[in-house]
């Protein structure tokens, strides 16, 4: 990389030299505007093309390169704050096309993809539901927000991340109200470089056969048990909970001490359920699981 800059920092010098810019620019006067060479900097254009930073022309025998509408750099840790609430207004305006802008830029701005999906993706789903709760939305705008916010996840579902085979997680929600944030855990454990098998919304699933059509699942996709397989359970109510333990439990105990099961979600203090963790919170559970592969060595 030229001059021992980082690929960020191309990529805001890029934003400044072609932001103005209507006619567009060929990679030589680029790379002098940069300071990079020509050879280093055509790479560079070329995969933030494929990124969809810029766009190029030909004209005649010259490239002429331009920057994609709805460019911006952050400065991350410091824009977080201000990004939960730009999703969200871009997000309930309805202007798809500036929520999935906005993601990208702030992945291309060097911010994590946990921290977006715990400061800005979570909020935004409690902020979601509250707005329909309250009656200021209806279910149909509801099913459209909720659907933007799951092609937002699916953004950091296709950065490519090295996943390691020790490291398997099985990811469902007992109810449909619990299928969003149970694919915001995927795309965060995918960062982390999990294996991760997600099954959505499993309620359709709950009948008295569930626990043998589950074994056969892990036969599947642990079938040597390499490492350790830990099994995230979302729920909004307590009965939810405790259909799964009581299925998976049983399979658990076969395995050995290298399945765990996490439960997430609402449960009374009445309800007995046994489970490894048991937490309303997605970070904690995130840190509790790299926490036991890391001990599992």
């Amino acid at each position: 990389m030229g001059k021992g800059y980082s690929s960020e920092e191309i990529r805001e010098k890029l934003i400044l030299v072609l932001e103005d810019s209507e006619t567009g620019m060929s990679g030589v006067e680029i790379s002098e505007k940069v300071g990079v060479n020509r050879i280093t900097m055509t790479k560079y254009l070329k995969v933030f093309a494929a990124d969809g930073l810029l766009r190029q022309k030909n004209i005649g025998n010259v490239i002429l390169w331009f920057l994609e509408p709805g460019q911006e750099s952050f400065n991350f840790p410091d824009d977080y704050f201000k990004i939960t609430s730009k999703y969200l207004e871009n997000l309930v305006k309805g202007t798809e096309d500036q929520v999935y802008s906005l993601v990208r830029n702030c992945i291309h701005s060097g911010a994590s993809v946990n921290s977006l999906i715990l400061e800005v993706i979570l909020p935004a789903i409690d902020s979601v539901n509250e707005l329909y709760d309250d009656g200021k939305i209806g279910t149909s705008e509801l099913n459209l927000l909720r659907t933007t916010i799951s092609k937002s996840l699916q953004i950091f579902n296709q950065l490519q991340v090295v996943s390691d085979p020790k490291k398997n997680v099985i990811i469902l929600a007992a109810d449909s109200k619990s299928s969003l944030i149970s694919e915001a855990a995927s795309s965060a454990y995918h960062s982390d470089g999990w294996k991760v098998s997600h099954l959505g919304d499993m309620s359709p699933a709950i009948n008295v056969l569930f626990d043998l059509d589950f074994q056969k699942l892990i036969g599947k996709i642990w079938k040597k048990k390499p490492g350790l397989l830990i099994v995230v359970v979302f729920s909004q109510t307590s009965e939810g909970l405790i259909f799964f333990v009581d299925s998976i439990t049983p399979i658990k105990e076969k395995s050995g001490k290298r399945m765990k099961l996490t439960l997430c979600g609402k449960t009374s203090k009445k309800s007995k359920i046994n489970a490894d963790l048991i937490s309303a919170n997605l970070d904690d559970i995130l840190q509790w699981s790299n926490t036991t592969f890391q001990n599992l060595k």
